[in-house]
């Protein structure tokens, strides 16, 4: 490879060619509008609703994620199974599974006629069309996120340590809470910051199933469509640069909540 002056100016040029210069547009196309004119197009009752949406099933959808591909990552690491290659290949199909096809699949699964939607439905459960759905999507295309981040920290991880914690008496959720959780933790924080990211922007996969419904189950990137189809170029980027905004503040806090628990991942594993 060639030497630093040289390599760190491709990393700035290909940074600020791919993700500087693009985001900078968006701020500069912002600011054409006047003060009043940015506060109206993104703080209005609709855009508000919209980041509600968004942002909250984007962290719904991250959390169940963080629960639930933890205990995946778990089962596929620590128990042999027939099938458990198919199941391990199958946890990387929303990567690679189109964003639309998948809407439509889960449209058509969670529908009041569909196969799931249609059992649901008659406990008073309705999925497709609403918020719910949303959070449907968007733990579908988050979940790879958290197991492929948690797997090969427990694949790492030494049977041992779990093996000196019943010796000195330790049940399993004792375990689990002071052995097992301090050693992931890290790993799981920054699968549910991917899944949160990959979720708040996502479009093509929520669209189908949402209902698209102002002020109920509108995302904020199909209003940013939807203004730019109306040819609203700075409302677009106005409620672009707001959505960017929020997003790199929750990842940098979970970013700061990241380190600290690996600082303190590596003292208790110090004290061990």
């Amino acid at each position: 490879m060639p030497g630093f002056n040289i390599t760190l100016g491709f990393t700035i040029l290909y940074l600020s060619l791919i993700v500087l210069i693009p985001l900078s547009a968006i701020f500069l196309k912002t600011f054409s509008l006047s003060w009043h004119e940015l506060i109206q197009a993104t703080t209005s009752p609709r855009v508000m609703a919209s980041y509600r949406l968004s942002f909250g099933a984007s962290l719904v959808a991250a959390a169940a994620n963080a629960v639930f591909g933890s205990i995946v990552a778990w089962t596929l690491v620590r128990y042999k199974f027939p099938g458990r290659k198919l199941i391990d290949a199958l946890v990387d199909l929303p990567f690679s599974l189109p964003t639309a096809v998948a809407g439509i699949a889960l449209t058509t699964l969670y529908a009041p006629n569909g196969w799931i939607g249609g059992g649901l439905e008659k406990m008073g459960i309705k999925v497709a069309f609403t918020p719910l759905g949303v959070v449907v999507a968007l733990t579908f295309i988050g979940l790879p996120f958290v197991v492929r981040t948690v797997q090969p920290v427990l694949e790492e991880f030494e049977a041992e340590y779990e093996e000196v914690a019943a010796s000195l008496g330790a049940n399993r959720l004792q375990t689990l809470i002071h052995v097992i959780f301090p050693a992931i933790a890290p790993s799981l924080v920054t699968g549910f910051a991917l899944a949160f990211a990959r979720a708040s922007g996502e479009y093509g996969s929520v669209i189908f199933i949402a209902g698209n419904m102002p002020m109920v189950s509108e995302i904020t990137p199909l209003l940013i469509v939807t203004r730019l189809e109306q040819f609203d170029y700075a409302g677009a980027t106005a409620i672009a640069m707001v959505m960017l905004l929020i997003s790199f503040i929750m990842l940098l806090t979970i970013n700061l909540l990241q380190a600290r628990s690996r600082r303190r991942g590596e003292r208790l594993r110090a004290r061990a």
